[in-house]
């Protein structure tokens, strides 16, 4: 097989691509084609992994809903009190979920008990699991992104609640709860930035030579 040429102009949409993969929040109600959802999951499958470990696990939230919305308001009531006058109520204002209106949600799992990959890898380094985990996230985010598609990372969540809820096996860590959806706003600035609750700086760009 040739090798595919990744031409300018295609580099161009690529980086508009990245540019528009923003963090989802609010989300229009309508359903979503499950032949769109199979797509992004279908990306998913070709993230790298070590030792080909493959040790994603999606799980399809739709009865226990209920329970994650319950964590998420727990959690954030919680992390509301460690903030203090103008910074707390800047908090109080933002959206930090769209669990009530997306209609698809994912939780996703690393199986930190798989044998697939023969523990390649991961000796010295087993976090590198969740790492592979997070790469296919991202193959499915960006896939998502190129068909319209909104998604929403919820970080403020009890995992051990919301793994109870799902009822999986005990090998399966819950690394991310994903919102999917058609964006109600969409936009290439981060939310966050855009409610003047963070810049992006360029400390991420700081490269260091030893």
């Amino acid at each position: 097989m040739d090798e595919p040429l990744f031409d300018a102009p295609f580099r161009a949409s690529f980086g508009e691509l990245l540019r528009w993969r923003r963090d989802v929040r609010h989300f229009r109600t309508d359903p979503v084609a499950f032949s769109l959802i199979q797509t992004c999951l279908d990306a998913a499958q070709l993230a790298p992994s070590v030792g080909n470990s493959q040790p994603w696990r999606w799980v399809r939230v739709t009865q226990a809903r209920a329970a994650v919305r319950h964590s998420f308001e727990a959690c954030n009531a919680e992390a509301l009190a460690r903030y203090a006058g103008d910074q707390a109520a800047d908090y109080a204002r933002l959206k930090l979920a769209g669990l009530r209106e997306a209609p698809e949600q994912f939780a996703v799992f690393t199986d930190s008990g798989t044998a697939q990959g023969h523990h390649l890898g991961r000796l010295t380094m087993p976090e590198t699991l969740s790492y592979s985990t997070v790469g296919a996230i991202q193959h499915f985010w960006l896939t998502a992104r190129s068909l319209g598609l909104g998604v929403g990372w919820v970080s403020i969540l009890d995992p051990v609640t919301v793994t109870q809820a799902l009822d999986v096996p005990d090998s399966w860590h819950l690394t991310a709860y994903l919102c999917v959806g058609w964006p109600r706003e969409p936009s290439d600035v981060p939310e966050l930035e855009r409610r003047g609750w963070q810049d992006r700086t360029a400390a991420g760009r700081v490269v260091i030579e030893r």
